[in-house]
């Protein structure tokens, strides 16, 4: 099941996608679960949002792919490498990645999202899965010259625009057989599998889980495979993962004057 939240008129919402449609639901999913209100709304006629708003964090996982660290001159990781992002860095589908004026390299990161969907505190790798909610699809947007240059990676990860999700939430998925082709312009720049994870899901899930409560709606991201690259004003960039969706960004200079 792909769950979306739109906004259709003056309202926002949450639906289930079906077909060429959104049926919407009672509430959000995650808190009230997939009883639906008969309604359905063409999704041409509704914008996409980010599918969920973290409640309170994203955690992302660095250099889980052997490539993606061989190309970035790092060694695999013997454990986890968790980092924080701000909630207030996450956008929707459509929105505009804004590229600072503090950095001159800017990167893509495409990256598969796990939504949490109830409070996890102390997982293990046998119960970890009963926590998600489902995925969906994530930009990993990095400064990667303040990222060089400074120890800690929060202002190079945590500007606002810098977490695009979307455009839904698939619910089932396949955590064997998760798919990840980004695209700048048109043009393949990542391609990867889950199974190339260093870490899968349970262990990442145990690890965070075992130092901070991740809380429903809070977001993990699962890291990034070999072929990122930097953005460019007028450039746009698409994150897909096959049957969950395409997240579909423009890439702007931020405005003198905000």
């Amino acid at each position: 099941m792909r769950v979306a939240r739109f906004s259709h008129g003056d309202r926002i919402g949450f639906g289930v996608v079906d077909a060429d449609a959104l049926v919407v639901l009672v509430g959000d999913p995650i808190i009230t679960g997939f009883d639906t209100t008969g309604e359905r709304i063409p999704l041409g006629e509704a914008r996409l949002l980010a599918p969920v708003i973290p409640r309170s964090k994203v955690v992302a996982v660095g250099r889980n792919y052997a490539k993606h660290a061989a190309e970035m001159g790092n060694d695999v990781p013997t454990e986890p490498l968790v980092f924080l992002k701000p909630n207030t860095s996450v956008i929707g589908p459509g929105d505009a990645i804004v590229l600072p004026p503090e950095s001159s390299d800017v990167h893509f990161e495409g990256e598969i999202a796990i939504v949490i969907g109830r409070v996890a505190r102390r997982l293990t790798k046998a119960n970890a899965l009963h926590a998600v909610f489902g995925v969906t699809v994530a930009n990993d947007v990095t400064a990667r010259d303040l990222q060089q240059r400074e120890p800690q990676w929060a202002r190079a990860k945590g500007f606002d625009t810098f977490c695009p999700l979307g455009p839904a939430i698939e619910t089932e998925p396949d955590w064997s057989d998760l798919r990840l082709i980004t695209r700048v312009d048109g043009e393949v720049r990542q391609d990867g599998v889950s199974s190339d994870w260093i870490f899968d899901a349970p262990t990442v899930l145990e690890w965070i889980t075992a130092s901070m409560t991740l809380l429903p709606g809070d977001v993990v991201l699962m890291g990034t495979p070999e072929g990122v690259g930097p953005l460019a004003a007028g450039q746009t960039v698409e994150v897909e993962v096959p049957g969950v969706g395409t997240l579909r960004n423009p890439v702007v200079a931020q405005a003198t004057a905000v």
